[in-house]
């Protein structure tokens, strides 16, 4: 993508740095900014119609969420996202959040169980648009988080917590690219509905599989699009031959 091209409008002034940093994640997270791409303060700055201390302010603050990394004499860029990252993200999450589900279940109230309807449902309704992708992530840990509040494991809760921090732009890549929110959708309320039951097993067990289809459907995904990517820059050169 062309930073200094896009045609885009000024940023109302009030939290500057939140909006901008909310501008450019929503365009990471549906790859208008691709892979590699460097971000120049000056050229966002530009864009967005603000000073180069609300972009360097957001680009740490992307930084600190994992979206995009500082990279000395290089500046702020867009990682690759690495498949072996991908995979042991979501392998830790597939084994740990379903052994604090396990043990908070017969603790859970009715007024979590209501909390957590509440987000769902806001969930559900983000969900159908796009243009919210950056709450996608924290909605989503919101609900799983009600479910394990009541484990009573801090230091095993505060674990999960920063996977699923460095994991978040992954979930929200996940249902974007893979359009996996209906699944989502399904899976959650059915593994709420069997909290509510009291069904320790089987909502541990479709946990253990919601989040590991979630972290395979996004390997595939992108897997396939760097295929495609790489079909489409080779084939000039193909029909060259040709």
């Amino acid at each position: 993508m062309d930073l200094e091209s896009a045609p885009y409008s000024g940023i109302p002034r009030q939290s500057l740095p939140s909006a901008v940093a909310d501008k450019l994640r929503e365009q990471i997270i549906r790859g208008e900014i691709p892979e590699g791409a460097q971000l120049r303060q000056d050229a966002i700055a530009a864009q967005y119609q603000v000073s180069r201390i609300p972009v360097r302010e957001a680009l740490r603050q992307l930084d600190a969420e994992g979206l995009i990394a500082i990279v000395p004499n290089r500046g702020a860029i867009v990682p690759a996202l690495s498949p072996s990252d991908i995979g042991e993200l979501f392998s830790i999450r597939a084994l740990l959040e379903p052994e604090v589900l396990k043990l908070s279940i017969p603790h859970l109230t009715e007024e979590d169980f209501s909390q957590a309807d509440a987000v769902l449902r806001k969930y559900v309704s983000e969900l159908r648009r796009q243009e919210h992708v950056s709450a996608w992530g924290r909605l989503n840990w919101q609900f799983h988080s009600i479910l394990y509040s009541r484990a009573n494991q801090p230091r095993f809760t505060a674990i999960i917590r920063n996977v699923n921090n460095s994991g978040e732009r992954y979930t929200r890549l996940q249902l974007y690219l893979t359009h996996g929110v209906q699944r989502a959708n399904e899976e959650h309320h059915r593994i709420l509905e069997l909290c509510r039951q009291r069904d320790i097993a089987a909502a541990c067990e479709l946990l253990r599989e919601h989040i590991r289809h979630a972290g395979d459907s996004l390997k595939d995904v992108l897997q396939q699009k760097r295929t495609e990517a790489q079909v489409a820059s080779e084939s000039p050169g193909r029909r060259l031959k040709s």
